[in-house]
């Protein structure tokens, strides 16, 4: 006996035009074509009912291609704008985690855009599936040679973007260098990703002044639900405003190197962190800034080819110290 919900095929019959259409998104997305006959039959419709469903995609701004004749059917075309996604469980939960690592990636502009689509679809995430998000992502064990730098929870950084793009006051803790652990009334501006690490600039109220705030330090961020009118930031921008004060607390060591590789493979290992300048020869010069030459050291050594130190002084004496210390643990 056939389910009275289904239709012959077995495939669920969706009768509201509005839930049909959005279904029929949803198949459309899962393959570049579809014969008509396939795709009425697994709406539980008729061609003429399809076909007034095709229209009312494109009503939306779907671009949804027809091709006539006995191979015919239906595609979705690629549009002059982005319409609204439509996402089932699944899809919803895989893009929130994945974006989630790409918060964390070090491909140039790919951690400030992960953010900001982070910070959309959470909003529109049901509580159930959040939660699947946030145990599938606590429960993955990353590989090794991943971005080296201080973790930031992905939720401190949707909270935080939400509310520098609601200009909404911000509340958290914040633990300082020393270990000493405070609270914080802010006026939230930006996020700066920088180097190996993420800022909160923001306007202190408690201080009554701008700081730059290292997010791996700051915890339980809660809005407020007081807007405010934003504040003329003292600086060209937010990364400058950051690097001036990272500059004022610690004089950072300026690394010069010449490589012998090629510039783009240098580049595809520690590109994210250093200035690469193709040189004759197949060799490269390599320019880096830095507040522990310990990385700068791991840096070069990662490259996987000999290299040549051009400043500061101090690095050669830490890689011969360096050299001792293997050179010392190799011997039976």
């Amino acid at each position: 006996m056939t389910d009275p919900g289904r239709n012959e095929e077995g495939c669920l019959l969706v009768t509201s035009p509005g839930n049909r259409t959005l279904r029929l998104l949803s198949i459309l997305q899962q393959r570049r074509h579809w014969a008509g006959g396939d795709l009425a039959a697994r709406l539980g419709v008729s061609l003429r009912t399809l076909r007034r469903d095709v229209d009312r995609l494109r009503e939306l701004g779907y671009p949804v291609a027809a091709q006539p004749g006995v191979d015919g059917g239906y595609r979705l075309a690629p549009g002059a704008a982005l319409p609204p996604l439509v996402l089932d469980d699944d899809e919803a939960v895989a893009l929130t985690v994945g974006l989630q690592a790409a918060a964390s990636s070090a491909v140039a502009g790919m951690a400030e855009a992960s953010v900001r689509a982070l910070t959309v679809v959470t909003q529109v995430l049901p509580a159930r599936l959040r939660r699947r998000a946030d145990a599938l992502s606590a429960m993955t064990v990353p590989a090794a040679g991943g971005v080296w730098g201080a973790v930031v929870d992905p939720q401190v950084l949707v909270a935080v973007a939400g509310a520098c793009r609601d200009t909404e006051r911000l509340e958290f803790s914040y633990t300082a260098a020393d270990g000493a652990r405070t609270e914080r009334l802010t006026e939230p501006f930006r996020l700066v990703a920088m180097g190996r690490r993420w800022y909160l600039v923001a306007y202190d109220l408690g201080r009554g002044d701008w700081r730059s705030f290292r997010l791996d330090r700051l915890s339980a961020p809660r809005g407020t639900g007081q807007r405010f009118a934003p504040r003329s930031l003292p600086a060209e921008d937010a990364a400058a405003f950051v690097r001036s004060g990272t500059d004022a607390r610690s004089a950072a060591h300026v690394v010069e190197a010449l490589v012998d590789a090629p510039a783009d493979d240098v580049r595809r290992r520690i590109g994210a962190w250093a200035t690469v300048t193709e040189q004759v020869g197949g060799t490269c010069r390599l320019r880096m800034e830095t507040y522990d030459l310990s990385w700068a050291a791991l840096a070069l050594g990662s490259v996987g080819a000999e290299f040549t130190v051009l400043s500061p002084p101090a690095l050669p004496a830490l890689l011969a110290e360096w050299a001792g210390r293997f050179e010392r643990a190799t011997r039976v």
